[in-house]
């Protein structure tokens, strides 16, 4: 038994190591374990499906969101291999809408998923004609091992060619090949042509040359042309400019000419620099490739050719009868990032400006190149010559409106930041400060100077101030400097005025003396001039002008008479002369007589500016808030009242003054009836306390009408303390100033574009006013330091700006161009402001320029007008550097794409498969197989042909 047992086990072990040592012959070779492993990759990407693949890390393709891929490595002996595989998450898509974002083989050959295998090389072709057979052959294997339809193909030849073979399986038993590749210089003329083409298409069909010219074949067709708006052309803008000045110099007498447009002439920034047409077919360079402008997709839907003459007329059909029209907006990279010049940029060196403005305590320390520091200082601050700053102060003062309306377009918002408005003086020189030199802290202090001197001058020689109203009140709203120059120029006014009489007062005396002499002369008694001459004092002695004074306590409209009735029931007055009477106040009497009460004609308070306010309340801060005091600091304005009160009233006593001036401070008895005399009433407890400063007052106040009064406003005095603070203003405080005005009148002049009915604009500019507001509050309130944090939310707020301003830059130029087609404009700009959204809070330089903006937009036919007017037809020039080679021309414009997909049907009765084919698998007579399909690309220098043949195996 046991030896029976031992023979039994040696048999087992010997039955074990023949199973060990078992050679599985069909992987003995290095080809078929590449098989078996292309087979088990495929496998294993068919059991996961799509979803699961992206879990597995299949990245979608950068120009479509819809086509994913995932990749493998394979080696077969010494070489590695890449195997991608291209799929779709919705595969619902139809291949021959021309819309779709698709891969270039799906594209070639009407594929929807597939596979590409290539080298791991620098050219990543396969070069080796066997090699690429054995390759193909080794998937198409693996594919049917595994019970895979996925086509496969094989780039070969040289990488610029693009050419490829492929191979599919049906399922089952037809097989499909594919073959691609390009011609990239010399096409031959037939083929540049839809006759060649069709032609070409045929010949892969036909069994004998003339066949395709006897017998008429049932070819399908689709075709998708594609435009180009041409780029500028510098040569011949130069030869346009020329024909222009020509013919504009024979229309103008002196011989002049206007320049030439540009694109934003009529937008509101256009003043101060020219942008960028984010939308205009223009290159950067001689060797840039880049496009900027539109292209336009116009497609042919499917439709039945049968002759070679049917496709001649189809290259002179006009592109309006195509059944689509596509339009795709290039817009500048710029326009997403870039170095763009506007006021955003500006404002960046302002703001750089800002924070050197601590550095020096006056502004003509910042002129000299000594005081600046560092050689790198020295050399990024240099200033423009003298031409460029008179050019700047003579559009500055000489050229500016007088009185402009300070209120036309401004924002809503604007008032609340404490800015200059901007059409006004201050406003326009911190514009042209952005522009002047590179907006460096001695560039602005070079012409900060020079702007004061002239300022100066104007004073001097008693000039109008440009561009500052030079009457009404003074804007407590605005900044400091604009409240300053606002009243010089009414002091200017004033003094041009003094002047005035002056001179008048003067030649009414030189006419006294020419009087004289003629009296003599004739032997006239001259008692008369004796007496004019004695009382002559050079005060105006004429009814009173309403201008310059007013009457502010009571309305005119309560007056019972005018002014000339006044003044006539004055004269009649026997027992005293009224004057400055502005005409009594109702049925108001006298408490002493029976006399109407007369409102008088008063001087107008003395302006003020907001710190000559600020140091009145600090005065009352520090010696209390009495009722006292507050009447001590308006005594001049209180005294010239009474004065005037009492020359128009001369039989009143204080009481009455009080009645008029503060009818608050009057406390009637009950009584109803004001028409009553006497009236009844007393002061108040504050006005007839003891020691009342207000009594004091009037019993100093002598009785003068308004006009023989001391002006409350001195001009000289005032006019020269205006222009001290000009002069000596600290930097960091005029740059406070000029930072809040650029940034309002910067934001101002951006609200003034035509942007039409975009809701996102105004929201945008809203939120820019209120974001600047804020921002700039501590700038208003001068809490800004040296190396203030404060800075850095300047500089974020320029970026703000700069989104605002590249998107209202988008707006004007879409609207320009499709201002007929508003529906255009609109779908352009919304499309592209919410790809931009995600982007409005970074800076330039931190903005993400992975995705292109990608927008296919359909056309109604209303619109395909407004398009095509926008090829307009090729220039002279143009047309000498191009040969129209293609058909289907736009206004002179060829297609710079065209592309065609030809196919050739057979249904399973009436083809050469029908045999085979009956009965089998997956088929029907009635069903209809795609033979032979040719999909063409190319234009007038190239030419790429892609072939799918489907055969029977």
């Amino acid at each position: 038994m046991a030896s029976t047992s031992k023979a039994n086990l040696t048999e087992d072990d010997e039955e074990e190591e023949e199973i060990e040592h078992f050679d599985d012959f069909t992987l003995a070779s290095s080809w078929e374990r590449f098989i078996s492993e292309i087979e088990a990759t495929c496998r294993q990407w068919s059991a996961d499906g799509p979803k699961n693949l992206l879990e597995k890390g299949a990245v979608h393709l950068d120009y479509s969101n819809k086509i994913y891929r995932i990749k493998s490595e394979l080696k077969d002996a010494t070489k590695i291999y890449s195997m991608e595989y291209y799929f779709g998450i919705d595969n619902d898509g139809n291949i021959s809408d021309w819309n779709c974002t698709l891969h270039d083989l799906q594209l070639c050959f009407g594929v929807k998923e597939f596979l590409v295998i290539s080298p791991q090389s620098a050219s990543g072709v396969v070069l080796d004609a066997p090699e690429s057979s054995k390759l193909l052959s080794a998937v198409a294997i693996a594919l049917s091992n595994c019970s895979c339809l996925w086509p496969a193909f094989v780039p070969v030849h040289d990488p610029s060619r693009k050419a490829f073979i492929g191979i599919q399986n049906m399922g089952t038993i037809f097989t499909r090949r594919f073959e691609a590749d390009r011609i990239g210089s010399q096409v031959p003329v037939k083929f540049m042509h839809l006759e060649g083409l069709y032609e070409l298409f045929v010949s892969k069909f036909a069994y004998w040359t003339s066949d395709h010219l006897t017998h008429l074949f049932k070819v399908y067709l689709m075709m998708k042309l594609t435009y180009r708006t041409l780029p500028n052309d510098d040569e011949n803008d130069g030869i346009q400019d020329a024909d222009a000045e020509n013919a504009e110099s024979e229309k103008m007498p002196d011989g002049g000419n206007l320049n030439r447009k540009h694109w934003d002439d009529d937008c509101p920034w256009s003043e101060w620099y020219s942008a960028e047409d984010p939308v205009k077919a223009a290159g950067t360079g001689l060797m840039d490739t880049m496009h900027v402008g539109f292209d336009l997709v116009t497609t042919w839907s499917e439709k039945v050719i049968e002759s070679s003459l049917e496709m001649a007329e189809m290259e002179n059909a006009s592109p309006h009868e195509a059944e689509k029209w596509i339009l795709t907006p290039n817009l500048s990279p710029n326009l997403s990032k870039g170095d763009r010049i506007g006021f955003a940029s500006q404002l960046q060196l302002l703001v750089s400006a800002l924070d050197m403005s601590f550095e020096a305590q006056f502004m003509e320390d910042f002129v000299s190149v000594e005081n600046l520091g560092s050689d790198n200082l020295k050399s990024s601050m240099v200033i423009p010559p003298p031409t460029v700053l008179d050019r700047v102060l003579k559009d500055l003062l000489l050229e500016g409106r007088q009185f402009p309306d300070f209120a036309k377009g401004e924002h809503k918002s604007s008032r609340a930041i404490k800015g200059a408005p901007l059409e006004s003086l201050f406003a326009q020189f911190c514009l042209h400060s952005l522009w002047f030199g590179n907006c460096s802290i001695r560039a602005i202090a070079v012409l900060w100077v020079e702007f004061v001197r002239e300022i100066r001058w104007y004073w001097e020689e008693s000039q109008p101030l440009p561009k500052m109203p030079a009457h009404g009140s003074i804007d407590l709203a605005t900044c400091l400097i604009n409240q300053k120059l606002q009243m010089l120029a009414i002091c200017i006014e004033k003094k041009r005025e003094l002047n005035e009489e002056f001179q008048d007062c003067l030649g009414s005396n030189d006419d006294v003396f020419v009087h004289m002499e003629e009296d003599i002369q004739v032997g006239e008694e001259s008692t008369s001039f004796l007496t004019q001459s004695q009382d002559f004092d050079g005060k105006r002695d004429s009814p009173l002008i309403l201008e310059g004074f007013n009457e502010s306590k009571t309305s005119i409209s309560k007056f019972s008479t005018n002014s000339q009735d006044a003044y006539s029931a004055d004269k009649s007055t026997s027992d005293s002369k009224r004057t400055g009477s502005a005409g009594p106040v109702g049925s108001m009497k006298l408490l002493n007589s029976c006399q109407s009460l007369h409102a008088p004609f008063t001087q107008n308070a003395p302006l003020m500016t907001e710190d000559m306010h600020e140091e009145r309340l600090r005065a009352v801060e520090a010696f209390g808030d009495s009722f006292n005091f507050s009447a001590q600091l308006e005594r001049e304005t209180l005294s010239s009242d009474m004065s005037a009160f009492k020359a128009a009233n001369p039989d009143a006593v204080f009481e009455d003054f009080i009645r008029w001036h503060s009818p608050g401070d009057w406390e009637n008895d009950g009584s109803k009836a004001n028409d009553k005399w006497p009236p009844r009433g007393k002061l108040s407890q504050r006005m007839s306390g003891p020691g009342n400063s207000w009594r004091k007052i009037w019993n100093d106040a002598p009785s003068l009408p308004a006009y023989e009064q001391k002006p409350l406003l001195d001009p000289n005095r005032e006019g020269e303390k205006i222009l001290h603070y000009l002069e000596t203003v600290r930097p960091h405080q005029l740059l406070e100033q000029m930072v809040c005005t650029a940034f309002r009148a910067s934001a101002d002049t951006l609200h003034q574009t035509n942007f039409g009915s975009l809701k996102q604009i105004t929201t945008k500019m809203d939120q820019l006013f209120h974001t600047m507001a804020s921002t700039l509050r501590p700038l208003q309130a001068n809490l800004l330091s040296g190396n203030s944090e404060k800075i850095e939310d300047l500089k974020r707020l320029c970026v703000a700006l700069e989104h605002v301003e590249k998107l209202l830059t988008l707006a004007a130029s879409l609207r320009h161009k499709f201002i007929q087609a508003p529906r255009v404009y609109e779908a352009i700009f919304s499309d592209y402001y919410d790809f931009y959204l995600p982007n409005m809070g970074k800076g330039s330089a931190d903005v993400d320029i992975q995705k292109e903006f990608d927008l296919k937009l359909q056309l109604r036919v209303n619109e395909r007008q407004v398009v095509s007017n926008m090829f307009t037809p090729p220039t002279a020039n143009q047309s000498w550097r191009k040969v129209l080679s293609m058909g289907n021309l736009l206004n002179g414009h060829e297609p710079i794409l065209r592309q065609i997909v030809f196919s050739k049907r057979d249904s399973g009765s009436d083809c050469h498969y029908a045999v085979s084919t009956r009965g089998g698998p997956h088929m029907d007579d009635q069903q209809e197989i795609e033979t032979y399909r040719m999909y063409v690309c190319g234009t007038s220098n190239d030419l790429r042909v892609a072939l799918c043949v489907t055969s029977y195996d």
